[in-house]
Protein backbone atom coordinates (compact mmCIF):
# COMPACT_ATOMS: atom_id res chain seq x y z
CA UNK A 1 0.00 0.00 0.00
CA UNK A 2 1.30 3.36 -1.08
CA UNK A 3 0.11 6.28 1.17
CA UNK A 4 1.12 9.61 -0.82
CA UNK A 5 2.46 12.18 2.41
CA UNK A 6 1.60 15.42 1.46
CA UNK A 7 4.71 17.88 1.02
CA UNK A 8 4.83 21.45 2.31
CA UNK A 9 6.68 23.82 0.21
CA UNK A 10 9.34 26.03 1.58
CA UNK A 11 9.00 29.53 2.14
CA UNK A 12 11.58 32.37 1.47
CA UNK A 13 13.06 33.78 4.10
CA UNK A 14 13.82 37.40 4.82
CA UNK A 15 17.11 37.76 5.85
CA UNK A 16 18.73 40.52 6.40
CA UNK A 17 20.93 42.22 3.93
CA UNK A 18 24.67 41.55 4.02
CA UNK A 19 26.74 44.53 3.66
CA UNK A 20 29.60 42.60 1.86
CA UNK A 21 31.73 46.08 1.82
CA UNK A 22 31.64 46.97 5.85
CA UNK A 23 32.65 43.01 6.49
CA UNK A 24 35.68 43.39 3.89
CA UNK A 25 36.59 47.13 5.07
CA UNK A 26 36.53 45.55 8.85
CA UNK A 27 39.06 42.55 8.07
CA UNK A 28 41.17 44.70 6.22
CA UNK A 29 41.12 47.30 9.22
CA UNK A 30 41.96 44.11 11.39
CA UNK A 31 44.82 43.01 9.27
CA UNK A 32 46.54 46.43 9.24
CA UNK A 33 46.00 46.75 13.17
CA UNK A 34 47.42 43.03 13.42
CA UNK A 35 50.27 43.05 10.81
CA UNK A 36 51.47 46.60 10.53
CA UNK A 37 50.39 49.20 13.98
CA UNK A 38 52.53 51.79 12.76
CA UNK A 39 52.61 53.41 9.22
CA UNK A 40 55.72 55.15 7.34
CA UNK A 41 55.23 58.94 6.88
CA UNK A 42 56.91 60.80 3.98
CA UNK A 43 59.75 61.82 6.21
CA UNK A 44 60.57 58.64 6.40
CA UNK A 45 59.85 57.88 9.98
CA UNK A 46 56.49 56.41 11.29
CA UNK A 47 53.86 57.51 13.44
CA UNK A 48 53.47 56.46 16.97
CA UNK A 49 49.90 54.71 17.60
CA UNK A 50 48.71 54.96 20.98
CA UNK A 51 46.93 51.97 22.05
CA UNK A 52 44.68 52.38 25.19
CA UNK A 53 42.10 50.10 27.83
CA UNK A 54 38.95 52.01 29.36
CA UNK A 55 37.59 49.94 32.28
CA UNK A 56 34.88 51.24 34.57
CA UNK A 57 36.07 51.46 38.17
CA UNK A 58 33.87 51.74 41.48
CA UNK A 59 34.59 55.83 41.40
CA UNK A 60 34.64 55.92 37.41
CA UNK A 61 36.36 55.58 34.48
CA UNK A 62 39.94 54.95 34.13
CA UNK A 63 41.81 55.26 30.94
CA UNK A 64 45.24 53.32 30.26
CA UNK A 65 47.33 53.82 26.81
CA UNK A 66 51.08 52.83 26.61
CA UNK A 67 53.19 55.64 25.43
CA UNK A 68 56.47 53.75 25.40
CA UNK A 69 59.77 56.15 25.31
CA UNK A 70 57.81 59.70 26.09
CA UNK A 71 58.65 61.52 28.02
CA UNK A 72 55.47 63.47 30.33
CA UNK A 73 56.20 67.20 29.26
CA UNK A 74 55.90 65.60 25.65
CA UNK A 75 51.98 64.38 26.37
CA UNK A 76 49.37 66.62 26.70
CA UNK A 77 45.66 65.34 28.37
CA UNK A 78 42.80 67.91 27.45
CA UNK A 79 38.89 67.57 28.19
CA UNK A 80 36.56 69.67 26.00
CA UNK A 81 32.52 69.46 25.39
CA UNK A 82 32.52 66.00 26.92
CA UNK A 83 35.74 64.71 24.73
CA UNK A 84 38.74 63.61 26.46
CA UNK A 85 41.84 63.86 23.87
CA UNK A 86 45.63 62.25 24.28
CA UNK A 87 48.26 64.57 22.17
CA UNK A 88 51.82 63.87 22.18
CA UNK A 89 54.95 63.09 20.69
CA UNK A 90 58.00 60.64 20.49
CA UNK A 91 61.08 62.63 19.30
CA UNK A 92 63.53 60.62 17.25
CA UNK A 93 66.60 61.09 18.81
CA UNK A 94 68.87 62.35 15.91
CA UNK A 95 71.92 63.38 18.47
CA UNK A 96 74.39 59.95 17.02
CA UNK A 97 75.55 61.03 14.31
CA UNK A 98 77.83 58.39 14.33
CA UNK A 99 75.25 55.97 13.84
CA UNK A 100 74.55 54.72 10.18
CA UNK A 101 70.88 52.71 10.40
CA UNK A 102 70.15 50.19 8.43
CA UNK A 103 66.04 49.80 8.94
CA UNK A 104 64.23 52.09 11.43
CA UNK A 105 60.79 49.94 13.03
CA UNK A 106 60.23 52.22 16.14
CA UNK A 107 57.74 54.45 15.82
CA UNK A 108 58.24 58.45 16.13
CA UNK A 109 56.07 61.30 15.01
CA UNK A 110 53.42 62.60 16.89
CA UNK A 111 49.82 61.31 17.59
CA UNK A 112 46.13 61.94 18.94
CA UNK A 113 43.00 59.79 20.54
CA UNK A 114 39.68 61.02 21.28
CA UNK A 115 37.33 59.63 23.70
CA UNK A 116 33.93 60.79 24.16
CA UNK A 117 32.83 60.71 27.79
CA UNK A 118 29.38 59.97 29.05
CA UNK A 119 27.41 62.19 31.28
CA UNK A 120 28.06 62.87 34.83
CA UNK A 121 31.76 63.13 34.57
CA UNK A 122 33.61 65.43 36.88
CA UNK A 123 35.83 67.15 34.71
CA UNK A 124 37.76 69.06 36.65
CA UNK A 125 38.86 66.12 39.33
CA UNK A 126 40.76 64.04 35.84
CA UNK A 127 44.10 63.46 36.57
CA UNK A 128 46.93 61.63 34.39
CA UNK A 129 50.01 60.19 35.57
CA UNK A 130 52.84 58.21 33.57
CA UNK A 131 54.58 55.85 35.10
CA UNK A 132 57.18 53.83 32.28
CA UNK A 133 55.62 54.45 29.70
CA UNK A 134 52.09 53.60 30.81
CA UNK A 135 49.45 56.98 31.16
CA UNK A 136 46.70 56.26 33.61
CA UNK A 137 43.75 58.97 33.49
CA UNK A 138 41.46 58.41 36.23
CA UNK A 139 38.30 60.02 35.65
CA UNK A 140 35.54 60.31 38.60
CA UNK A 141 31.89 60.21 38.17
CA UNK A 142 29.58 62.52 40.40
CA UNK A 143 27.02 60.49 42.16
CA UNK A 144 24.48 58.62 40.54
CA UNK A 145 21.13 60.03 41.67
CA UNK A 146 18.38 57.54 43.62
CA UNK A 147 15.07 56.72 42.04
CA UNK A 148 12.99 58.46 44.88
CA UNK A 149 9.42 57.37 44.92
CA UNK A 150 6.75 59.64 44.83
CA UNK A 151 3.52 58.97 46.50
CA UNK A 152 0.27 59.93 44.35
CA UNK A 153 -2.61 61.13 46.32
CA UNK A 154 -6.17 61.93 45.25
CA UNK A 155 -7.22 64.46 43.89
CA UNK A 156 -9.59 66.63 45.55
Amino acid sequence: MNAQVPVKQATAVARPAYNLFGAFQREVDRLFDDFAPTFTTGRGLTDVKCRMDMAETKDGLELTAELPGIDEKDVEVTVADGVLTLRGEKRFESEEKDKNYHFVERGYGGFARSVQLPDGVKAEAIKATLNKGVLKVTIPMAAKAEPKKIAVQAAA
